[in-house]
């Protein structure tokens, strides 16, 4: 029976193959041969050495690690033997690499290095190595740059204003120097002699600049010359220069700096391996590209031949009689039954090569649930759904006939009630990814975070030895709990931050719920989800809306800020316009009082005074009203408190209003006595206004009344309490301010409508859940629930503070915390301190003492939850007091922690050391016997003993102090970026810094506590105190053990950049239809639900199989495909591109790099080529034979495989600029370049949520204002200071290919707030603004253009042949530039290439021309231009900012497909105005007629919807010249190309027009190519 089998399968097979060839044999051989697709994206930078890419992936886990790395290098290079290859080469590096790291960040390693990914950062590098030489020219012919003649040079260096990767030449022939400033040196022996010579002033003044990421030696010294070597490990100069600053870093001489650069010219004196990379362009990964199967609809192709697809009567069941490439399979079964499953699996083989377009509807219905079950019951799920996805139309058919599984379907079905039919989800270890923008790089550098964070927190042990938890690789945090501390969620970014302000210190000037005026509105809260017209108010008698003002009376600010509510009552309530109300306020400020009241708006109104000199007494004399020296001139009143106590007065005796009218007349005789509205307040002007109040009810003469009041010094107490109360809640340091329901907003009336209009979501939200009722008091709802006892700027910001990790730093040889003792309040010294607030304090600096100052009075305030530590450091010449002062806090700290009065002590020691010491030079200090016997004296009054500060004082080192606070200094400096000198505070791990002079005070401490507890400490306590703590002695988990693991690990959380958003995945179900992935030892966990024949599925599959390669983590992908399938979800093949080893050559030291390879491609199908890229990627194709847009393979002759290649061009630099409490600052301009050419890029900023967009190479760059009337009026606001008067620029460091969003926030400058941004010639309103501050950048736009004729100026122009361009504007006379852009992430991005490009053109039109253009005329490619263009350039558009040619409508043949009658373009009026140009700029034939066309100055090729005729063939039947402009330009292209001009001699004749409905199959049609 076997033998049976056996020899009738051979038959069996035998007839397989026959008919095989005869199939084969009806085909030419030649054009069916296989075809296949290859596409490789390189970078534009020429080849960076893969050695020096490993030290900078190396410096991203742990600065030190560069320098580890580096040591092993040099002293394991005589010890290897020769490597031959780039792939021996890559595994030697790894070799040296690998073990720096703990599993599985190594891998991480290994991959990122295969990636490329630091390749960016070498060619910043370049760029910092270009500028060194380029600051001291040599003086030989080297250093002579000669001009280029060639004109493609000079067109490349002209297009090319970034000069992306330009590597620095060898200069005279060295291939390292050292630059410290003021000279280079090329020699050692210079180094050295410089070395041993004295530092002069200029070696100090002029050192180079350094960045957060450049390579400091850990032995360097902060005060010591900077010296940076610029060089290449592996090379003989390197090892010189490195060992000589190496020992003079360990000896204080230097600040030792490597910027690895391997200049031009020295790759041959580079070893063997270290020039690997360098000899190819580097070829990037982590990208996809598809191969779409093209919409041929434009080919009026007749498809009735097309074959349709196989019929089948059930799902379930097949018609076996239906041919299948010339087999009838239901003849074989009959003859051999036992064969079934070999047979119908040779079927399956033949239908998946075959491409299935055309299969009928109810094929498709199940579709998605097959593909589930087919990937899940896959032996590796991630490669069957990567095959599935990514050959779809290849694998459909058998999709389409696998027998589905009812559970399959069911837990499906299940799932889509929680969560929508295909939609996609994912997220790593909790927070949710944006699926649609992720890319390798993004989730690479996410992966790592979350591993490295892993690895600390693993390596974490309590060392009884020292003062804290220090690293070792034992692991004391337990697996299960840093996987919970991973799944923690950081805080959203918000700045929903409101003061709560409640007291009796608040001026209400009305009561919605109570006043009589109020009485007829409806008092029902639902009254506000009522729908209503736009800009209409709702009148409910309910305080929805507070608007306190916090104002010192006596300034110009407060007093016009008291005004402002009226006005904003009046504005709106009588329909004015807000900029005419805004601009005559003042004078209208009696009426708008009286408006209030009777246009009822529907607001609470407040006031909170206070005196801006007494605010400023308290902050000084540390919280106290005043000081023991100013208590003898406290009768000496102030103006702003004299206001305050007569308002006082009269709010008690004649009502509120009559003291708000106190405070209308003050400002109006204020302005009545000169004229001037900015002329000061003086003393009658107050006088004056109390008596005209208080006169019509006056019982006495006012007079005699204000003398009493003066006199008596009547109400103040309370004035003094209402300053007091404005000093804590620090509203004082913003002079004028507006809190709206808490919010501070600036005192304009229009932040006040708009805080309004952002607060009425919220509320209806709240009604809308019922949290929020008719009896609800909605101030105390929201202030108790996000309430916050004080208003810092520099802690309560928009921009996104600073963090840095405590934890990473325990690597490192010398814990400087480990040597902290800390202090608490008074009682609580055994408590867990989860708060752990670090003071960075130089104490020979007022600022320093005055931080000390209020760090104690912070713990003496009282803090339950929080510890203080010190932090001292000091210059080299510090004097032996201030070394002494810090010696015996720190002794303090240590012994007396726990004492009751130890802060007293401190407190009293500071004060001491502040007015003895402090101010005195170092020659007039006297003895210190006299400072240490003051401390013994306060010691003994405080209960503290002075043996212990004898004991220690006794041997008392001046010299080993001046180094311990060094090394203080040095851990600043490199680990948390503090310059010496600086005062800081560092919330575990959050970096607050005391900046222009502002006083950081112990309220602010406070308010650290209280932001920081609740945000991001509070969760992590609660994990850490679930720990169920192994091989730890119960008597070592003390309160400051739990303390610090605290601080350690919530500062390394708050480093992390991920999202705050989270989904429930485990709400869905997994058993019969999701991919799970167990990894428990694991420290990444991935959530993700997918539709698998998604685009997105195409990217994600690819990248999933990356992660599960390297780092295997645990994995939950629930599958979620649509439930009805109508037509195929995928209609394209896909490659996502990822690197390999095999990239690096086993036989020399080339890298091919990877590359998307599809093979087999079908040949009769048209397919289009698309790049998915990540988001900030600009790519362009550079070799190309064949139109990538029409890819019809049986028509590539010989050519087996078609290749591509594309070129990453720049990178997207992006952002949004926002102006606070205003709209975004539309036209506002923005330049981009270096320090010495500040002017590269530039771009204007959209009115849409205030986006940018300029293109970047990797490097360091500088933003900052256009000149004009951009930098006129506003400054960058930075650090929450932007009232400068200078320029500032914001650094932009691009050291990755993952672009940079940048958030802007400009303010205007003083006396300009009122200046509009746009200004034409005639005051229009909607008018741009002119760079040179002429007039509007007029921007003529026409809807088509493209092949210019006839006499031209000289215009730019954007042409798709990139290597013809230069030749053809040297030819024709003309200049050009190119332009590229980026879609934004935020709008919708089409699919399809048409709308793609449409899209393009209008963002084109709208921001993203150069703004040196004064006019742009916009012009296609399939347009040919009969006249001359300078008489559009010059034509008179009445002042107008765009000019379009109307869209005509008089070919009547073509009104069905006509959905316009009128002017379309010009329909926009009422959003801009547009210039209507005259119609003879725009013909075409699709929708003109033909009795207008012999005057046509313009042709258009466009689409006809009708007859579908290609482009090509319609411009040879139109346009009369096109045949000889088309020759033109084919013979021009072929002598530049070097093709041969055979059949290029005679242009094709022009067709019948009777053939347009009937188009050859074969005919070329470059109908996209034509749009572009």
């Amino acid at each position: 029976m076997e033998t049976r089998l056996r020899s009738g399968f051979c038959v069996f097979l035998i007839i397989l193959v026959s008919f095989g060839l005869c199939g084969i044999g009806s085909v030419s051989a030649q054009n069916r041969k296989p075809k296949n697709v290859q596409v490789a994206v390189q970078a534009k930078w020429s080849g960076t050495p893969l050695l020096l890419e490993a030290g900078e992936l190396l410096s991203k886990e742990w600065k030190d690690l560069f320098w580890d790395f580096l040591e092993v290098w040099l002293h394991s290079e005589k010890d290897d033997v020769d490597y031959y290859n780039a792939k021996d080469c890559l595994k030697k590096i790894l070799r040296r690499g690998r073990p720096l790291l703990s599993e599985p960040l190594a891998s991480i390693f290994e991959f990122s290095l295969t990636l490329r990914s630091a390749s960016p950062r070498l060619v910043l590098y370049r760029q910092l190595a270009e500028e060194s030489l380029s600051s001291f020219p040599l003086a030989d012919e080297n250093s002579v740059t000669e001009e280029l003649s060639e004109t493609s040079e000079y067109i490349q260096t002209k297009s090319d204003p970034l000069n992306v990767g330009v590597n620095p030449k060898s200069p005279g022939g060295k291939c390292c120097w050292v630059d410290i400033g003021a000279t280079l040196f090329f020699d050692v022996a210079e180094v050295k002699l410089w070395l041993i010579s004295p530092i002069t002033a200029g070696d100090l003044f002029q050192q180079p600049e350094l960045f957060d990421f450049d390579h400091i030696h850990f032995d360097s010294s902060i005060g010591s010359p900077v010296a940076i070597l610029y060089g290449a490990l592996g090379t003989d100069c390197f090892r010189e220069f490195h060992f000589t600053l190496v020992e003079a870093a360990k000896k204080g001489k230097v600040r030792y700096v490597v910027r690895p650069v391997l200049p031009s010219g020295c790759e041959a004196k580079f070893g063997h391996c270290g020039a690997v990379g360098t000899r190819n362009a580097v070829n990037l990964g982590g990208y996809g590209v598809e191969l779409a199967l093209k919409n041929m609809e434009y080919k009026a192709m007749d498809d009735s031949t097309v074959k349709k697809g196989v019929t089948l009567e059930d799902p379930h069941t097949e018609d076996l009689s239906q041919e299948v490439r010339g087999f009838i399979f239901s003849k074989i079964l009959e003859r051999k039954p036992e064969l079934r499953s070999e047979i119908m699996a040779f079927r399956d083989t033949l239908l998946s090569t075959t491409i299935s377009d055309t299969l009928d509807v109810w094929e498709l219905k199940d579709l998605g649930h097959q593909t589930a079950q087919r990937i899940v019951q896959a032996s590796d799920p991630l490669r069957s759904m990567e095959e599935i996805n990514q050959n779809f139309p290849n694998i459909v058919s058998s999709l389409s006939r696998m027998k589905l599984n009812d559970s399959v379907k069911d837990e499906i079905i299940a799932n889509q009630r929680m969560i929508p039919p295909g939609k996609s989800l994912m997220a790593l270890n909790g927070a949710l990814i944006n699926i649609d923008d992720m890319d390798l790089y993004l989730l690479v550098d996410l992966v790592h975070q979350d591993l490295s964070l892993a690895d600390q927190f693993l390596k974490l042990e309590f060392n009884p030895f020292a003062a804290l938890a220090i690293a070792q690789v034992v692991g004391l945090i337990p697996h299960n709990a840093v996987r919970k501390l991973l799944s923690t969620l950081p805080p959203a970014d918000s700045s929903m931050f409101r003061v709560d302000f409640r007291s009796t210190h608040v001026h209400y000037l009305n009561n919605l719920e109570e006043d009589a005026m109020y009485k007829r509105w409806r008092n029902n809260i639902n009254e506000i989800l009522m729908p209503v017209f736009p800009g209409q108010l709702r009148y409910i008698r309910k305080n929805l809306f507070h608007a306190v003002a916090v104002i010192d009376p006596a300034t110009i600010c407060g007093l016009e800020a008291s005004l402002s509510f009226y006005v904003i009552m009046a504005s709106i309530s009588l329909c004015c316009p807000a900029a005419d109300v805004f601009n005559n306020w003042i004078l209208q400020s009696i009426d708008m009082i009286t408006s209030l009241y009777e246009n009822s708006f529907p607001m609470r109104f407040g006031v909170i005074l206070y005196s801006s000199k007494l605010v400023k007494q308290i902050e000084n004399s540390g919280g106290e009203i005043y000081s023991s020296t100013e208590k003898e001139n406290h009768n000496e009143e102030d103006l702003s408190s004299l206001i305050i106590r007569l308002f006082f007065y009269v709010k008690e005796n004649q009502g509120i209003r009559s003291a708000f009218q106190f405070l209308s007349n003050i400002n109006k005789l204020r302005i009545e006595s000169d004229g001037h509205a900015d002329d000061a307040l003086e003393m009658h002007h107050v006088e004056g206004a109390f008596v005209e109040t208080v006169l019509p009810k006056a019982k006495s003469p006012p007079q005699d009344l204000l003398l009493k009041l003066e006199k008596e010094q009547t109400f103040k107490e309370p004035s003094q309490e209402t300053s007091v109360f404005v000093f804590k809640l620090g509203l004082a340091k913003l002079q004028c301010s507006l809190l709206m329901n808490g919010f501070v907003i600036d005192s304009k009336e229009e932040a006040l409508v708009n805080a309004m209009n952002d607060e009425l979501p919220r509320l209806q939200e709240q009604v809308y859940y019922g949290h929020i009722n008719s009896h609800t008091d909605v101030l105390d709802k929201f202030l108790s629930e996000s309430g916050i006892s004080r208003y810092n700027p520099q802690i309560i910001a928009d921009g996104k503070p600073r963090f840095v990790s405590l934890s990473t730093s325990i690597l490192g040889v010398e814990y400087v915390l480990s040597n902290i003792n800390y202090l608490h309040t008074p009682g609580t010294i055994d408590d867990l301190k989860p708060v752990t607030h670090l003071l960075a304090v130089d104490a020979t600096s007022k600022k320093g003492i005055k931080l000390l100052h209020e760090g104690l009075h912070y713990l003496m305030e009282g803090s339950k939850v929080a510890r203080l530590g010190l932090l001292f450091s000091c210059n080299h010449d510090a004097d032996v007091f201030s070394l002494l002062f810090m010696k015996v806090f720190e002794i303090t700290a240590s012994s007396y922690s726990h004492k009751i009065r130890v802060l007293d002590f401190l407190d009293q020691l500071c004060s001491f050391y502040e007015h003895k010491y402090q101010p005195l030079s170092s020659g007039a200090l006297g003895s210190t016997q006299v400072f240490i016997d003051k401390v013994y004296e306060l010691a003994e009054a405080n209960g503290l003993s002075p043996k212990t500060y004898h004991a220690a004082l006794s041997d008392f080192s001046a010299e080993n102090l001046r180094q311990h606070f060094s090394k203080v200094a040095q851990y600043l400096y490199r680990q948390l970026g503090l310059e010496s000198g600086v005062s800081a505070v560092i919330t575990n791990g959050r970096v607050t810094l005391s900046i222009n002079g502002s006083t950081f005070l112990s309220h602010d401490l406070h308010l650290l506590e209280a932001l920081e507890f609740k945000q991001r400490i509070k969760h992590i306590v609660e994990i850490i105190e679930e720990v169920k703590w192994q091989d730890v002695d119960p008597d070592t988990l003390t309160s400051k053990f739990i303390s610090d693991i605290v601080m350690l690990v919530s500062s390394s959380m708050a480093t992390r950049d991920r999202s705050s958003e989270a989904a429930r995945f485990e709400i869905l179900h997994a058993e019969h239809s999701a991919v799970v992935l167990g990894n428990e030892n694991s420290s990444i966990h991935i959530d993700a639900v997918i539709d698998p024949l998604s685009q997105s599925a195409q990217k994600v599959s690819s990248i999933l199989r990356v992660l599960w390669k390297y780092i295997q983590p645990s994995m939950r992908i629930v599958l979620n495909p649509l439930s009805s399938v109508v037509d195929l979800p995928l209609k394209n093949y896909y490659r996502y591109v990822v690197p390999s080893m095999d990239d690096f050559s086993s036989t020399d030291y080339t890298i091919d790099g990877p590359k998307a390879f599809f093979a087999n491609m079908p040949l009769s199908k048209t397919l289009t080529m698309n790049l998915d890229v990540p988001e900030p990627w600009l790519v362009e194709p550079v070799i190309a034979v064949h139109d990538m847009d029409n890819i019809l393979l049986e028509n590539v002759g010989d050519t087996r495989t078609l290749q591509a290649v594309f070129e990453l061009e720049a990178l997207v630099l992006t952002g949004h600029c926002s102006e606070k409490d205003h709209d975004p600052p539309r036209g506002l301009q923005l330049i981009l370049g270096t320090k010495t050419t500040p002017h590269l890029v530039d771009t204007l900023v959209m009115a849409n949520l205030g986006y940018w967009q300029m293109k970047v190479s990797p490097g360091v760059w500088y933003l900052q204002l256009a000149p004009g009337r951009s930098s006129e009026l506003y400054v960058l606001k930075e650090d929450g200071d932007g009232n400068q008067n200078k320029s500032l620029s914001k650094r932009i460091t691009i050291n990755d290919l993952r672009g940079k969003v940048v958030h802007l926030e400009v303010v205007k400058k003083k006396g300009k707030e009122h200046d509009k941004l746009l200004v034409s010639d005639d005051d229009d309103d909607d008018s741009s603004e002119d760079g040179n501050g002429s007039s509007w950048n007029s921007n003529f736009m026409k809807w088509a253009s493209g092949i210019i004729g006839g006499t031209e100026q000289s215009k730019k122009s954007k042409s798709a042949s990139m290597d013809v361009i230069p030749h053809m504007a040297q030819e024709y006379g003309f200049e050009y530039g190119l332009v590229t852009y980026k879609w934004p992430t935020w709008l919708h991005k089409q699919k399809e290439k048409q709308r793609i490009i449409w899209a393009y053109k209008i963002l084109f039109l709208d921001v993203i021309f150069p703004l040196s253009l004064e006019k742009v005329i916009f012009v296609d490619a399939d347009q040919v231009v009969r006249a001359d263009m300078g008489e559009l350039y010059d034509m008179d558009i009445k002042g107008r900012p765009l000019a379009y040619t109307p869209f005509c409508d008089n070919n009547r043949d073509m009104d069905g497909y006509r959905f316009w009658r009128q002017d379309l373009p010009n329909y926009a009026q009422h959003a801009v105005p547009i210039f209507s140009l005259p119609q003879e700029w725009l013909w075409c034939e699709s929708w003109c007629g033909n009795s207008t066309k012999s005057k046509a100055k313009t042709i258009d090729l466009c689409n006809n919807p009708m007859t579908k005729e290609p482009k090509l063939q319609g411009a040879r039947r139109i346009i009369s010249e096109w045949t000889n402009l088309d020759l033109e330009a084919r013979q021009f292209t072929a002598k530049i190309l070097g093709d041969k001009l055979d059949n290029l001699q005679e242009a094709p004749p022009p067709p019948n027009p009777s053939q347009t409905s009937m188009m050859d199959h074969t005919s070329e049609d470059l109908e996209s190519k034509a749009e572009l």
